[in-house]
């Protein structure tokens, strides 16, 4: 199979295989395995560059392989993508776990005070209507309104 690109597209490619790779490697290194699995396609992709005439955003690192230049990696439009990345990864992520803790504590309370006594709602929907309070509270006061307690000392 033969594909061509314009000058133009391989810069979006660029962009797209710069941006998976960082989410690959951004906290856990190049020395994974899943980093390992695309690294070979990665090389390949950036060998591209200077036949594609994108030759300014690709580097030759000290070991040979080759990464995106500063002009790529350093780009507005790339920064600002990992940026709302991790932003929204962030906020779901939390939200999702105080969720998960408020509800573990309703259940542990419903135990105890009426055991066996009417089903409570299923752990979904009450999943559910935990995060919708969270969402709407962050949405409207960011972290203004977020206390932590460290070993509940405050």
């Amino acid at each position: 199979m033969k594909v061509t690109f314009t000058a133009k597209e391989y810069r979006q490619l660029l962009e797209l295989v710069h941006l998976g790779m960082w989410t690959v490697t951004a906290y856990q290194g190049e020395e994974t395995a899943v980093a390992k699995r695309y690294f070979a396609f990665d090389q390949r992709l950036l060998g591209l560059a200077t036949d594609l005439g994108c030759a300014d955003l690709v580097e030759t690192r000290d070991d040979g392989s080759l990464q995106p230049s500063p002009k790529l990696a350093e780009e507005d439009r790339v920064r600002d993508l990992q940026s709302e990345f991790q932003n929204d990864v962030f906020w779901h992520e939390l939200v999702m776990r105080l969720a998960d803790r408020d509800l573990a504590g309703e259940q542990a309370k419903r135990t105890m005070e009426t055991p066996g006594v009417e089903p409570p709602p299923s752990r979904d929907e009450r999943l559910k209507k935990i995060e919708d309070r969270y969402w709407k509270d962050f949405e409207k006061h960011d972290l203004a309104h977020l206390v932590v307690l460290r070993g509940g000392r405050g």
